[in-house]
């Protein structure tokens, strides 16, 4: 079978890429490469040895989807593509939507045409909101307190409904929590294109000499140390975690709609992750404190049982590995891909 990763030249895009490769998948990646780059995609080459066909698109176009769905006999889907800060989505709500929502009708409106109707679509666990209780489990209700989120679930919601709508469909949702890490090569990671949205993009530039200190963002939450506390799941893992949901898709001969959280079960404060990284390359970042950012909460971190269960997934790494991938990618590539 063929698999299309729409996003596929982005952070997670391309460690799946590389996962599925090395169980003797054909993949073809779909990217407008408007935060990615083409240089990720010949690193995912060189460390698979194997050509991957490469389409220059916009998920929103549905004439490219179609092209390429048909061109390259695609069986399945999974389904990247899309903007995914919090902050940002709070100052640029319109963007988000467009291209999240938007982006995921005209994909599915696609698939249908051609009659692709396996999908496994990269959600996330802000759909869960303000959690009641943890660890998050899929049964926990869902809200959003940030577009980001709210456009996640928009999508998970139109998804059940097209279960719903017809027998074709064989659908997997995954929930994430928060990838970070990189290829143990150091070959290829997480290079954001603009100021880092993200926590450990944002560490790895100010220890490589790029930006001056990190910003922690709120320091007064109900945690143990007042810094919001988060499940970081290495991102190999997560890439692994796409393999065997797509294997178990395509084993499929019926219809179905699975939602499956992917972490570590294990909350770490921004403070811990700023120390796990300081072992990791060997010297002091300096931190200062600044207020909260719009639409985040205190805690969040997974249980994972249902992935082990369904899927015969768990995380294997800690978050001194992460951390020690992730500075062997950027000390390796100090300006990133653009290096």
């Amino acid at each position: 079978m063929k698999t299309l990763l729409t996003g596929g030249a982005g952070y997670i895009g391309t460690h799946t890429a590389i996962e599925l490769l090395q169980h003797g998948h054909d993949v073809v990646i779909f990217d407008n490469f408007s935060n990615s780059h083409l240089e990720a995609v010949r690193r995912v080459e060189t460390i698979t040895g194997q050509h991957v066909p490469t389409i220059q698109g916009d998920v929103r176009d549905q004439y490219a989807l179609t092209d390429a769905l048909t061109q390259h006999g695609i069986d399945s889907v999974v389904h990247f593509a899309g903007k995914k800060a919090v902050g940002e989505s709070v100052s640029q709500p319109i963007d988000y939507f467009d291209n999240n929502v938007n982006g995921t009708l005209v994909l599915l409106r696609a698939m249908q045409a051609c009659k692709v109707f396996k999908l496994v679509f990269s959600s996330s666990a802000t759909v869960y909101g303000t959690p009641s209780y943890l660890p998050l489990d899929e049964r926990h209700p869902t809200s959003s307190t940030n577009p980001y989120g709210r456009s996640k679930l928009m999508v998970e919601e139109i998804l059940a409904d097209v279960h719903h709508s017809s027998s074709n469909w064989a659908l997997t949702v995954l929930r994430y929590f928060n990838p970070i890490g990189a290829h143990p090569s150091g070959c290829i990671g997480e290079d954001p294109a603009d100021i880092p949205n993200n926590l450990l993009p944002y560490i790895a530039q100010v220890a490589v000499g790029r930006r001056e200190h990190i910003q922690v963002l709120g320091n007064d939450y109900d945690t143990p140390d007042g810094t919001g506390v988060r499940d970081y799941l290495h991102v190999v893992d997560l890439a692994r975690g796409h393999v065997k949901a797509l294997e178990r898709l395509q084993h499929l001969t019926g219809p179905e709609l699975q939602t499956i959280n992917l972490g570590t079960g294990q909350g770490h404060s921004v403070l811990e992750v700023i120390r796990a990284f300081e072992q990791a390359c060997g010297k002091s970042l300096p931190y200062i404190m600044a207020p909260r950012r719009p639409g985040d909460i205190a805690s969040c971190y997974a249980n994972p049982a249902r992935a082990q269960e369904l899927l015969g997934w768990t995380a294997e790494y800690d978050l001194a590995t992460m951390c020690a991938d992730a500075w062997r990618w950027q000390s390796a590539n100090p300006k990133g891909y653009r290096g």
